[in-house]
């Protein structure tokens, strides 16, 4: 399995490129907005690698982050979407704007792809509701989530339902010591 490959650009077709590594030529497929950003043949370049198999040969598409690679990879997971879509799908751009857009449930950002219409695009956008996470949204959601908090887990315990839980616990100051939490969340929910 190539995972990552190291080396010079020798040629650029359409829509991949072969990279010289070692004295061996790797044709590595792009997407569209990776191959406008690579250097020129005889420049550098550095790809994450996803490889794959099927009755009519063996593809290797190249990445210019990990993070894209991984994204391919969960795309690459709903079924109908070809190595191809998939492709184009995580080099739309960086994946909190893909993140956003999803959440937006804006089936425009995906025009353009090849072999992905408007039901197609409701899928993937479904499938992938909720599966990306970027380090940003999952910081934020640590740091902003109720149920990571000691006195949520203590009230839990109690028996209070999540959900008044969670609303009582928003409402109050999160710098706020647990053991005070606690009692002011027990005032509000006894009432």
């Amino acid at each position: 399995m190539i995972a990552y490959l190291s080396g010079k650009i020798i040629s650029k077709q359409d829509g991949f490129i072969i990279v010289l590594v070692n004295g061996v030529g790797y044709e590595v497929w792009l997407s569209a907005a990776s191959f406008e950003s690579i250097p020129e043949i005889k420049g550098d370049i550095n790809l994450f690698c996803q490889m794959e198999a099927n009755d009519r040969g063996v593809k290797l598409y190249g990445f210019l982050t990990a993070s894209e690679l991984e994204f391919f990879k969960i795309v690459r997971n709903i079924q109908g979407v070809g190595p191809k879509a998939a492709l184009e799908i995580s080099g739309v751009g960086p994946l909190e704007k893909i993140q956003a857009e999803i959440e937006k449930g804006n089936l425009k950002f995906l025009d353009g792809i090849p072999n992905i219409g408007a039901k197609k695009a409701a899928k993937v956008i479904l499938e992938l509701s909720g599966r990306i996470k970027t380090n940003a949204s999952s910081r934020k959601k640590a740091k902003d989530s109720p149920e990571d908090d000691e006195a949520f887990a203590a009230l839990a315990n109690l028996g209070f339902s999540k959900e008044k839980i969670r609303d009582v616990l928003t409402g109050l100051p999160k710098d706020m010591p647990a053991t005070e939490k606690i009692t002011q969340a027990l005032k509000i929910l006894g009432q």
